[in-house]
Formats: C-alpha cells, sequence, structure tokens
C-alpha cells in the first residue's frame, strides 16, 4: 500500500492536530496525501503560490506556513532534513484554492476550508492600496482557478479541442484576434509563455470576467456539443467587450504590456517572503 492509499479515506478533520495551546494545525505532508499528492516537489509549488496570495492579503506568511522541517534518518545512520509545515486554517484554504481542482480531495476542501477563511481575503478597498504588481499577482491567481474550473466545464459540455475554445473567448473580447495574435502583439513567443503572465491588472480582470461569465453561461445554458461552446465563449468575450466599450474603458488590446511576467514576479515575492 502507498502513502496515497493509507491516506485517501482520511478526512481533513481526522489530519488535523492541536498544539499544547490548543490552536489547530494541519502538517502540509499529511495534507499533501489526502488532497492526492504524491510528490512533495510538485505540492511545495502549491505551497508557494499559497504563501504569496498570503503575503498579497496582508497576511503574516510564517504564522500560517509554520516551519515543522524534520530531521529522519535514510539508512547507514545517515540522516536527511525534509522540509514541513504546520498550516493554519487560512494556509490549508490558500493551499486548495491554488491546488489542481480535478482532484476530488482539492475540490471537497475548498468548500471545507472556505468556512471561517473567506474573511481574510482581502477586501475591495484594500485591493485598490495594492500596487499594480501585486495586483497582477492577486489577480492571476484567480485567473488560474477559475480557468481551471472553466475547462472543467467545457469539458463536461462536450469540449475536446480546449486550444480552439480558448481562441473563441480570446477572438470575442481582442476583437477578433487568436490567442497566438496576442501574443505576437506583446512580443513574447505563444509555443514558450503564457499571454496571461504579461497582462497588467486590468487586462487580466477583463479576462478573468470574461471566463467566470463563461463558464456560468455554459452551465445555465446545458450547453452539450463543441461548437455551441466554443459560440458561447465568443459571445462572452464580445459581451465583456462591449462592456469595456459602454463604461468608456480602455480596449484590452490598447493596454500596455508589463516589462515584468508574472513568473518574474512570482519569484521576487517569495525572495521579499524569505527575507522576512
Amino acid at each position: 500500500m502507498n502513502n496515497i492509499d493509507e491516506y485517501k479515506e482520511k478526512t481533513f478533520d481526522d489530519i488535523k492536530h492541536l498544539d499544547e495551546l490548543g490552536n489547530e494545525y494541519w502538517e502540509a505532508r499529511e495534507f499533501m496525501l489526502v488532497l492526492g499528492y504524491s510528490k512533495w516537489g510538485n505540492f511545495s509549488k502549491v505551497i508557494d503560490k499559497a504563501k504569496i496570495a498570503c503575503n498579497i492579503s496582508n497576511n503574516n506568511v510564517f504564522e500560517h506556513f509554520a516551519d515543522a522541517g524534520k530531521v529522519l534518518e535514510v539508512g547507514n545512520k545517515a540522516k536527511m532534513k525534509v522540509a514541513d509545515y504546520h498550516l493554519s486554517r487560512y494556509a490549508c484554504y490558500l493551499i486548495v484554492q491554488n491546488a489542481d481542482p480535478r482532484k476530488k480531495a482539492v475540490a471537497m476542501g475548498q468548500t471545507y476550508f472556505a468556512v471561517q477563511t473567506r474573511r481574510m481575503e482581502i477586501t475591495q478597498d484594500e485591493y485598490s492600496k495594492l500596487s499594480e504588481d501585486e495586483k497582477r499577482l492577486y489577480t492571476r491567481i484567480n485567473v488560474k482557478n477559475k480557468n481551471k474550473y472553466l475547462f472543467d466545464t467545457a469539458k463536461n459540455a462536450g469540449v475536446t479541442n480546449y486550444g480552439k475554445f480558448n481562441d473563441y473567448g480570446y477572438r470575442g473580447l481582442y476583437n477578433g484576434e487568436s490567442a497566438k495574435q496576442i501574443a505576437r502583439r506583446k512580443g513574447i513567443d505563444p509555443d514558450k509563455e503564457d499571454i496571461l503572465d504579461y497582462m497588467g491588472s486590468t487586462e487580466l480582470a477583463a479576462n478573468l470576467f470574461r471566463i467566470t461569465q463563461t463558464d456560468e453561461v455554459l452551465k445555465n445554458k446545458q450547453v452539450n456539443n463543441e461548437e455551441d461552446a466554443c459560440k458561447t465563449h465568443h459571445a462572452v468575450g464580445q459581451a465583456v467587450r462591449h462592456t469595456i466599450k459602454k463604461i468608456g474603458g480602455t480596449m484590452p488590446e490598447k493596454l500596455p504590456t508589463p516589462e515584468k511576467s508574472i513568473k518574474e514576479l512570482e519569484r521576487e515575492e517569495l525572495l521579499k517572503i524569505g527575507n522576512k
């Protein structure tokens, strides 16, 4: 029996711990297995994303992701230090928000840890006080999470060609431009870079609205074939574009491309957290 098999029947309550003061916490390596991750390397990337979200939300990263590294014997009296964390409920919430929602336990965790933790997310007023780079990081996390849900909904609607489906949405929002055309206009390689990583906060927000509304419409209309799903995505993109025009906003293709990618900002943010 492997570690995941051992943990797959356990619930989040089963692996909850209490410290000497009665405060609850979850051990990251146990949490990883319950969520269906088998490799720490993959799970640690999710933790890094969650740490960034925690820091942007003006919460103390070290309070919610307490270092609990252990020294283990690995044979012949050799010892090896392995990373681990004591996670608060809020840390667990951020982790499941950034984990793979296709995993059943992740979807369950998003509901379980939402209780008492959503109040810790930033308000609109707090968001307005963030720097442009912080707004980009925060919105990009939301875009990534909502895109996962959209592609899952699209799959249930009969979509098999996700590149085509994605392009229909972009073409609607960007006045006919495909994802590759947007990438070339931004001066990036469409085969190596994600155009979403080269958008400012306003452009990301427009795409977030496109994504969430398409997800909603596909469900409400019970779309059940790829052609109609693509048409729906295109129509929603056009509707978002029309809304921007109506309120006097800047069309997404006219917005400036940031100098730094989201990946560069994430590396900088993690360095800041490590130096605190």
